[in-house]
């Protein structure tokens, strides 16, 4: 009997913020396996900001190509090897992979794809959040970037996202004061008495007035995950020799043609700043020793991982809109 497969794909080019309409769900057969390929049961599908700016016509880079109108939507997914005639993938390995947003996936091993410890030893869609790509970019970002000291004072945006819980919560165990910008106060309050972190900032008219005041001796380390205008305000009030650590732009996503830059770069001189943006993926070969650094942080209870959840293939659209009209705390993830 031949397996129906549902997808997500992209319906129509977002403008700005996607939003539900974007996207549409279609069914179609699996084609039968030719050899050197497998077939994955998709069991979690990860929500994440960056990929909306492949979105956009003509934004194909090195990493990915433009999303093709009528395709299904790339993004990560936790999958399970279900059928294979790849000697390299044998049925049941589990799968951190970059595919598409579909019930499932067929491979022949040349996507973006990290193995699984045979045994999961947290839930599944840990391995998406917390044990995944976003836990690993706060990882990487705070223990080999910005590495903050006992003391410093750390401020992080987009701290109530999937990135920002964990770099947050990385930050406040090395000792730092930990300071995050989000979009409402009651995300604030959430970042405050479930992550730990020390200060909220909400965004508004007085952004840089209200750091200020809950950074009266400056930022020495500025995690950013959304860009735009946030980046400037943060450049103003960095510490002299401070660093920016450039995870994500989520601010600029959704626009064609790049924004202005911070007009306030001479203080990056004055100030002998530093900058050093990253991508997680390319540390690939060593995210067995970043999942085991997290891992042991959960088994000694020090760090948690918050998750906004949906199910079912058809509540795709709704998480990726949600997810960046600021109504999701955590991970986002749907379970299909």
């Amino acid at each position: 009997m031949a397996t129906l497969n549902r997808s997500v794909v992209l319906a129509r080019r977002p403008d700005g913020n996607p939003v539900e309409a974007d996207f549409a769900v279609q069914s179609a057969e699996l084609t039968p396996l030719a050899d050197g390929q497998f077939v994955c049961r998709n069991h979690f599908v990860s929500l994440d900001a960056g990929f909306r700016k492949w979105m956009n016509e003509g934004a194909g880079d090195e990493v990915l190509p433009a999303m093709a109108l009528g395709e299904p939507v790339m993004g990560l997914v936790l999958s399970e090897v279900v059928e294979s005639r790849n000697a390299d993938y044998a049925v049941g390995t589990w799968l951190m992979a970059r595919f598409a947003w579909q019930e499932y996936s067929v491979s022949d091993g040349s996507d973006f794809i990290a193995r699984l410890p045979g045994e999961l030893e947290f839930p599944p869609s840990a391995y998406m959040g917390v044990l995944g790509d976003t836990g690993m970019s706060a990882y990487f970002g705070m223990t080999e970037l910005g590495v903050p000291e006992p003391g410093e004072t750390v401020l992080i945006s987009g701290a109530g996202g999937g990135v920002g819980s964990i770099a947050g919560q990385i930050a406040k165990m090395r000792g730092a004061h930990t300071v995050g910008i989000v979009g409402n106060a009651d995300k604030g309050r959430w970042i405050v008495e479930t992550l730990g972190y020390d200060a909220a900032v909400i965004r508004g008219d007085n952004l840089l007035a209200e750091i200020a005041e809950v950074c009266p001796n400056g930022v020495d380390l500025y995690f950013d995950n959304v860009g735009g205008p946030l980046l400037e305000t943060a450049i103003d009030v960095m510490n002299h020799r401070g660093r920016l650590v450039l995870c994500g732009a989520v601010s600029g996503y959704g626009d064609e043609k790049p924004a202005p830059g911070p007009r306030n770069m001479f203080e990056v001189v004055t100030k002998e700043l530093s900058i050093q943006g990253f991508m997680t993926h390319f540390r690939h070969e060593r995210y067995d020793e970043a999942r085991e650094q997290l891992a042991a942080w959960m088994r000694e209870g020090k760090l948690i991982s918050p998750e906004h959840r949906l199910q079912g293939i058809d509540s795709v659209a709704r998480a990726y809109a949600d997810l960046f009209a600021g109504r999701n705390y955590g991970k986002t993830v749907v379970e299909l």
